[in-house]
């Protein structure tokens, strides 16, 4: 009679075992759609797509490009160097990359080796023989113990959260280098413009000083009235005012600047007001940014750590549902040990004196009032607050863009108007001057001309600042892209 070929038990119970840890509970992961339009315009409206590079990770080279004055480039590296936001950011990284590492080992069984060695006496009225015993015993062993085999995924999925964890934090560390860098650039402009303000203030009391020295002496003659005299003097207080307000607010800012720094920031690093800050403005700017293609493609919105990150939340929650879904399901988890045992140490590794243990366990869980259906809708309650996080980040993100989008296409034209606001009301305080001069106009028209282009001037100067610091924030909020930098402006 032939004989019949039947599967073996222990091969059909691997193939089992093979077939179900490839199951895995947890959600597909998809990426929600961009809930905003398809293009990013100044007034939000779509237009043709353009094309533009893939953002790659942000290294200090990279935060560099951009910043065109050689000052300023080193004032970031420092920043880079010395930052304490920046170093907490990169510590955050290696506690994640150390927790990863921890829920990672969990894949694997834990081997223990031990080796163990008891000596003990009985007392004669305790011994069957009545006579006292001594007895000593002596163990090795090499064990592995709960070792879970992961049948649905549920270690799977907890090692894959953990690992979305930890690239969350390297996004994080990029976000606050971004923002360092942005704020840094800031300062420093900030710092310039101050200066600016600080210079303009000391030539225009230099220079009221020195018209007011000129009608002292018209008074001392009877050319001119003590009510001019009296208003000239006014003119010079306030200047004097203005010029310690701004020493003070320069000193501010050199102390913002060093706390974003991380240290002392040398003297030639500072930046020099009247390069940056000249009334011509042909000396060129500290920091500049290509023509962009106008509309860009949402997808841009991809590359900004803060998306990226929120994305990286999305899927830790995505498998934290697997595990929470597995933990519904039977687990086995296996204890095992072999070794050798003596009453003597030196027959400890003698023949027959091995011994060995195999202890399999399933967990079945039958009732525990709802509480593990309770996780796995926290865990799926979770998921959706994720997918609401990442599509506020998105819309967040589009909106920083349009804004600066918008802003940066009326820049040159409110620069020019206010540069010819400048040059006009030169004109308008060199021609009052010299009708009060000939005696053809009184003193207050001076004043009203030499107050006026006082205040264009310092308008130009900040909207020099705003138009920088533009440039900044759409650099920042496009995530440092590295096609949005050129070496010129």
């Amino acid at each position: 009679m032939p004989r019949t070929l039947r599967p073996r038990p222990l091969l059909l119970a691997c193939t089992l075992t093979a077939g179900l840890a490839g199951c895995n509970l947890a959600p597909e992961h998809r990426t929600p759609p961009l809930p905003v339009p398809a293009d990013i315009t100044a007034t939000g409206s779509s237009g043709a797509p353009a094309v533009l590079a893939d953002q790659a990770g942000l290294d200090v080279a990279q935060a560099l490009q951009w910043v065109q004055s050689p000052p300023l480039r080193e004032v970031i590296a420092l920043a880079l160097t010395h930052n304490r936001d920046l170093r907490v950011a990169v510590e955050n990284i290696e506690r994640a990359r150390a927790q990863y590492g921890i829920t990672s080992a969990s894949r694997w069984p834990t081997l223990n080796g031990q080796l163990q060695g008891s000596r003990s006496r009985s007392a004669a009225e305790l011994s069957s023989s009545g006579q006292s015993q001594v007895s000593q015993q002596f163990t090795a062993q090499l064990a592995f113990t709960s070792y879970e085999l992961d049948l649905w995924g549920r270690v799977r999925n907890l090692n894959e959260a953990a690992l979305q964890q930890f690239l969350q934090s390297e996004e994080n560390r990029r976000s606050v280098q971004i923002g360092l860098v942005a704020d840094v650039a800031n300062a420093w402009l900030t710092l310039a413009a101050d200066q600016a303000r600080l210079q303009l203030a000391r030539d225009t009391l230099s220079s009221r000083e020195k018209a007011f020295d000129l009608t002292r002496q018209m008074h001392r003659l009877g050319a001119t009235s003590g009510l001019v005299l009296a208003q000239n003097q006014a003119t010079v207080e306030t200047a004097r005012g203005d010029v310690a307000a701004y020493t003070a607010q320069v000193q501010t800012d050199r102390n913002a600047l060093v706390l974003l720094v991380g240290g002392t920031v040398p003297d030639a690093l500072l930046p020099q007001a009247d390069t940056l800050y000249g009334d011509d403005g042909a000396n060129g700017s500290p920091t500049a940014l290509q023509n962009l293609p106008v509309p860009l493609p949402s997808s841009v919105l991809l590359g900004r750590p803060d998306i990226r990150s929120a994305e990286h939340n999305l899927r830790a929650m995505a498998a934290n549902i697997g595990a929470a879904r597995a933990a519904m399901f039977p687990a086995i988890s296996l204890t095992a040990s072999v070794g050798s045992g003596s009453r003597e140490l030196d027959g400890l590794f003698g023949a027959g004196n091995n011994t060995w243990s195999f202890v399999p366990l399933l967990r079945l869980p039958l009732f525990d009032g709802g509480s593990t259906q309770a996780a796995v809708s926290v865990a799926e309650a979770n998921q959706r607050i994720a997918v609401a996080q990442y599509e506020k980040a998105v819309q967040t993100a589009f909106r920083e863009v349009a804004d600066g989008l918008a802003a940066r296409a009326q820049w040159q034209a409110r620069l020019d108007a206010q540069t010819r606001m400048v040059q006009a009301s030169q004109k308008a305080f060199e021609l009052s001057e010299a009708r009060f001069r000939a005696g053809a106009d009184n003193y207050l028209s001076v004043l009203d001309a030499q107050r006026s282009l006082y205040a264009a001037r310092q308008t130009l100067i900040g909207l020099r600042l705003a138009e920088q610091q533009n440039r900044v924030t759409l650099w920042k909020v496009l995530g440092g892209a590295e096609s949005l930098t050129v070496a010129q402006d």
